[in-house]
């Protein structure tokens, strides 16, 4: 019997995601674009090209993940049928592997169709900073660096290190870095804001409970296909010597670069190549990307009502209590997430807390309340 409810359920979700997925819509736009990337004068403007050529990429990767979701239903129906036919048992035991790898693919599409923001299909840029408290909170953002770095790996994404300013003890007292993969920002954005962590101190003689906060900001990977104006005049650029321990070409040379925008006062430090050209350019990157962050960010005020559930996600608010001692717990208090492996969510087990998150987003049903002194 439960076999025949999951095929049901797949042929439900297939039927429902034909909907969802605008089938005819999605391929008479990927045709028009088509037509327009055939005429001569398509490519005098770079930027409208560049953008149009993403869209249809982007339509063409859907049309092809329903189209191989329906193939491999049509491959178990047929196999279905068969089975019952013969009687063969082996038949009927393929035919379920195949139903439940199904299940798992409708999953994925289901959670990817969260996504539906204009820049979630972006790289992401993602800043720790530590909070006060000296070498426990530089630790404490060390050990998210590692959570999200074990989270990339996981996923096939790659992560590379823009910046870092390691702590005088232990720890990290600041790290930028890009994440390189499909939706990183859509998925890593539900990561922006304070993460508080609960535990016995390993810098602390006498065993006492310390609390420790460090903050998280994720912006999206800014392409050309953004218009962000920077004007030249508003950025100073100043050089030093990238800091380091030992390595050829380390502390030789003036290539690390810090870029001050006047008019946000943004700072922008970036100290990972050799070359100051190339730092220059990966630095102005992120400045683009934290600019139009803001202008999002400026936006999404502008239309958004003022809802207590909605206040929990404002950046600089506490997001998420990691509990280590007298108990393991890791808590989000904006969606009422919570999972009792803190071990494993530190070693990169993110996807609850991020599906929780694109969930009430979705929904609007924020969990109420903040964090407790428990927790």
């Amino acid at each position: 019997m439960k076999f025949v409810s999951d095929f049901s359920g797949c042929l439900i979700s297939l039927l429902s995601f034909e909907t969802l997925f605008d089938l005819p819509l999605k391929t008479r736009r990927i045709q028009e674009i088509g037509d327009l990337s055939a005429q001569p004068e398509f490519w005098t403007d770079n930027r409208k090209a560049r953008a149009l050529s993403s869209e249809k990429s982007r339509l063409e990767a859907e049309l092809a993940e329903f189209q191989e979701l329906d193939r491999g239903f049509n491959d178990a129906q047929t196999l279905f049928e068969l089975a019952q036919e013969e009687k063969d048992d082996s038949v009927m035991a393929e035919v379920s592997a195949l139903v439940e790898g199904l299940d798992l693919k409708f999953e994925q599409v289901e959670f990817h169709k969260m996504l539906s923001e204009e820049q979630d299909s972006r790289n992401a840029i993602v800043t720790i900073n530590a909070g006060a408290g000296g070498t426990e909170s530089q630790d404490w953002a060390q050990m998210l660096f590692r959570m999200y770095q074990n989270w990339a790996k996981d996923k096939g994404f790659k992560a590379d290190v823009i910046d870092v300013l390691p702590g005088e003890e232990a720890g990290l007292k600041n790290v930028t870095m890009t994440i390189t993969g499909s939706y990183a920002y859509g998925l890593l954005k539900s990561e922006a804001g304070v993460h508080r962590l609960v535990r016995i101190s390993p810098f602390d003689s006498n065993a006492r409970r310390h609390t420790s906060f460090t903050s998280v900001f994720v912006t999206p990977e800014v392409n050309d296909d953004f218009e962000v104006v920077i004007n030249p005049a508003d950025v100073r650029v100043d050089v030093y010597r990238s800091g380091g321990k030992g390595g050829q070409g380390v502390n030789t040379t003036d290539s690390a670069v810090r870029l001050t925008h006047g008019p946000s006062g943004l700072v922008v430090t970036c100290q990972q190549e050799r070359s100051q050209i190339k730092n220059k350019d990966l630095a102005m990157k992120v400045l683009r990307s934290r600019l139009y962050e803001r202008h999002l960010e400026e936006e999404r005020k502008k239309q958004a009502t003022i809802e207590d559930s909605k206040k929990d996600i404002a950046w600089g608010s506490q997001i998420r209590s990691y509990v280590l001692h007298p108990y393991k717990m890791v808590k989000d208090h904006r969606t009422g997430h919570v999972v009792g492996s803190a071990e494993k969510t530190l070693d990169g087990d993110l996807d609850g807390f991020m599906k929780a998150f694109l969930t009430c987003r979705i929904t609007g049903e924020w969990a109420r309340g903040g964090a407790s002194d428990d927790v």
